[in-house]
């Protein structure tokens, strides 16, 4: 049975496309082979007249053809004052579009930061919105009740971009109708039930507090520089990026793209603390417990660690 996917761009980059189009094993075509599943429409990969995509949502609209997956890139803008005219599609406001497809739909899915939590555009006057959230608030443009034609909420796929093995994992979850766990965020556990620390190959310098204060070193990164790997749920030390990376093992800081709340309002590459204790420590860490160990585990640390050298 064929799956028919409409994919709509709204206020972004179009990041999250550009990482899917980066997807090697199986790539796109295969992917959607494999899958038996249709594009109706996806902003880049769709080669058809303006006149042929509009007669496309006119029948899925008159409900003459089925919306399975309808995928949503790019934050809702709202404004100015409710109006959404800063975003229009053929002189409407996107955001009333986005709406009516979102309720043929029997899957929904936010690819991406922008489309899952608001984004960039959260807090400011064009009044962005994520799907089903505003930054940690549930709600969002949906609102907090909304479910599919199958029975779910928006499924967000947080990251700025959104790997693209995630949402192929995802795709192919949900076509073939397996349960997909979901955490506070409407997250998929399986990619978002691990913090990015998770797997980072700097955790031992984590471990005894050898830490960093300038870029090429081979220390921790989370004392100094910003790094949000203990802080954040993601999966990029577990599958990598294009089969090969990751920021944390490149020598670059975690920056939380995964969080509802990103981007952050105060700087990157910087640690906030107070006399050398990050004024936000790993989940579930008590504050006098992290700097009793920490302090121990920084005076025992192994000279080769000390020196930078990861080979015993």
């Amino acid at each position: 049975m064929v799956t028919n996917l409409y994919w709509m761009q709204c206020g972004g980059c179009g990041g999250d496309t550009h990482s899917f189009l980066n997807i090697e094993n199986p790539d796109i075509p295969d992917l959607f082979k494999a899958l038996d599943m249709q594009v109706l429409w996806h902003p880049t990969l769709s080669n058809g007249t303006p006149r042929e995509h509009q007669t496309i949502l006119d029948k899925i609209l008159d409900d003459q053809l089925p919306l399975d997956v309808f995928c949503v890139e790019g934050t809702i803008i709202r404004g100015p004052g409710g109006s959404g005219m800063y975003d229009l599609m053929h002189g409407k406001p996107k955001k009333d579009l986005v709406a009516k497809l979102a309720h043929k739909a029997r899957i929904v899915i936010a690819v991406g930061t922008c489309a899952s939590f608001g984004g960039i555009g959260a807090q400011g006057e064009i009044e962005a919105t994520g799907m089903q959230f505003t930054r940690e608030e549930k709600g969002g443009f949906l609102g907090k009740d909304f479910l599919s034609g199958a029975g779910l909420p928006v499924i967000n796929l947080a990251g700025c971009p959104c790997h693209p093995e995630i949402l192929q994992g995802v795709l192919s979850t949900l076509v073939n109708n397996i349960e997909l766990p979901l955490d506070e965020f409407n997250r998929p556990l399986e990619w978002y039930g691990l913090l990015v620390h998770q797997g980072c190959t700097r955790n031992e310098y984590h471990e005894y507090r050898v830490e960093d204060r300038i870029f090429g070193e081979k220390g921790c990164l989370f004392f100094h520089l910003g790094c949000h790997g203990p802080l954040v749920n993601g999966a990029c030390n577990k599958i990598l990026w294009n089969q090969r990376s990751s920021k944390t093992r490149a020598g670059v800081p975690c920056v939380g793209c995964t969080r509802p709340d990103f981007p952050q309002e105060y700087p990157f590459f910087q640690t906030r603390n107070v006399e050398g204790i990050p004024l936000e420590l790993p989940r579930e860490v008590s504050r006098p417990h992290y700097m009793a160990y920490k302090g121990m585990a920084a005076a025992a640390a192994p000279p080769r660690l000390k020196k930078r050298e990861t080979n015993i």
